[in-house]
């Protein structure tokens, strides 16, 4: 009698398993730890960002193209995905603190909904910005598989590209990103100063 009972523990462990690698398929937000940092190809050399084209919230074309000239971080995130949650703030800061200096957070949505769950979340929801209540302020579009394969597909959300003027990829975070060294790859790019600022304590 003993073997079903155990075919049933060993069942329910696979779905206790399964079910932890659902969702985000990265490091929760409770964990403050950071996911993999990709720096460049193999051989060294920058990879050139995928032309591809995105529709914003209004149905509006949005190509990467358009953006060359400026430091871009393409965020991939899904509004149920908790480590996603957690780094918004950071991106908020960051729109806040560089817009002006030549860059732009594109915020790729990937929920399966699309403009109906995302819109009213971006419009609505307040994230704590230094103590202040802030809704989201960089440019949000909506995303796919087909799109996110372009960048060679997804492990997991969050995801970020980080995109020098040139257009070529500089860094690809798969995670949660580190707040400290993206503020830094930004201000590298940007030819800017300390990072302290938009990377503080939080």
């Amino acid at each position: 009698m003993r073997k079903p009972i155990h075919l049933a523990l060993l069942a329910v462990i696979f779905l206790m398993v399964t079910t932890n690698f659902s969702g985000c398929h990265s490091n929760p937000a409770s964990s403050g730890n950071t996911g993999q940092v990709v720096k460049a190809d193999d051989n060294g050399r920058k990879s050139a960002a995928p032309d591809v084209t995105f529709k914003d919230l209004d149905g509006k074309e949005v190509s990467l193209a358009s953006l060359k000239g400026k430091v871009v971080v393409v965020n991939f995130w899904a509004t149920w995905c908790d480590p996603c949650r957690e780094e918004i703030p950071w991106l908020i800061e960051y729109q806040q603190k560089y817009a002006d200096k030549g860059f732009t957070i594109l915020g790729v949505a990937m929920d399966e909904e699309g403009k109906p769950t995302v819109q009213p979340f971006v419009e609505t929801t307040p994230f704590n910005v230094n103590g202040h209540p802030t809704t989201m302020n960089y440019p949000i579009v909506l995303g796919n598989d087909e799109l996110a394969d372009k960048f060679g597909g997804l492990l997991g959300m969050p995801t970020s590209f980080v995109i020098s003027r040139d257009g070529k990829i500089a860094k690809k975070y798969i995670g949660l990103v580190n707040r400290e060294a993206l503020a830094k790859d930004i201000e590298g790019l940007l030819g800017t100063g300390t990072a302290q600022g938009a990377a503080g304590n939080g």
